[in-house]
């Protein structure tokens, strides 16, 4: 029997431009009456996230930051597993290099150092405010959750196996959307942080399932019992599912699923 359904939100349930199909948010309603924990497990900053969450009726602790943080709903910290100042640095002056966007956060705080139009395109996908500072170096704390470069998909895709390169063992990179390279502490993925929360929640192993769609899920897809990628979804990310896929957003992919285990217990 199912217990716990991890779910990712932008791409999965939640579509490119910012769409719920009622069809999964109610079936997700159903999961969580017939005694299934469903929690969210994003890239988002908790700030972007909250609000999704809300409208999807969940009240579990938030998988957020691309796993680096675990938050309730009132915005108290679980699990917080921040990229250490010195490491950020080096981040922040690799993208310099190469004119390259990066942002970091600071206290729930989006923070970029330039005015580009990639802050804002991030920004507004993810219902977060720009905060200019002089110099990211010194805006970011003592840790960041994550920092995401921001570039065209083709300058994102040949920047991935460079930074996982230069930084093996140091730090995690994952792309969440064609356009977005997301960087966090070594360790810090949403695999570990779904571990934790099931330890948590006295959830075992043998009862989850993990759904998502991009590079940054390949991790809990691969570490959940049942996991489900997203129809059209990179490769390695289908594979980490063992095959199997759902529909896209809009399409009652969600749904479909939570009618299958439903059915199944």
């Amino acid at each position: 029997m199912t217990r716990l359904i991890a779910i990712d939100l932008d791409g999965t349930v939640l579509s490119f431009d910012l769409r719920l199909d009622q069809r999964d948010v109610d079936a997700l309603h159903r999961a969580v009456r017939a005694g299934i924990t469903v929690v969210a497990c994003t890239g988002r900053p908790f700030p972007g996230a909250l609000p999704w969450v809300r409208r999807l009726g969940l009240d579990q602790p938030i998988v957020c930051y691309q796993g680096a943080q675990v938050r309730t709903a009132d915005g108290g910290t679980l699990l917080d597993q921040g990229v250490p100042h010195a490491l950020a640095v080096e981040v922040v002056r690799f993208a310099r290099e190469r004119d390259v966007h990066v942002q970091a956060y600071r206290d729930d705080r989006l923070i970029v150092e330039r005015d580009r139009p990639e802050a804002h395109e991030y920004a507004d996908h993810a219902g977060m405010e720009i905060n200019l500072v002089s110099d990211l170096e010194s805006g970011i704390g003592a840790t960041t959750p994550k920092l995401v470069m921001v570039a065209a998909g083709a300058i994102v895709e040949a920047l991935l196996p460079q930074v996982r390169a230069r930084w093996a063992g140091r730090l995690e990179a994952n792309t969440s959307m064609p356009t977005y390279l997301e960087i966090t502490n070594e360790g810090a993925d949403k695999r570990r942080a779904l571990q934790f929360l099931c330890e948590r929640l006295g959830i075992s192993h043998d009862k989850t399932v993990a759904v998502g769609d991009g590079r940054n899920d390949s991790s809990m897809l691969s570490w959940a019992a049942r996991g489900y990628a997203v129809e059209g979804a990179p490769p390695e990310v289908i594979a980490a599912a063992g095959g199997r896929t759902i529909g896209k957003p809009g399409t009652g992919g969600i749904a479909g699923l939570v009618s299958e285990l439903l059915e199944a217990t």
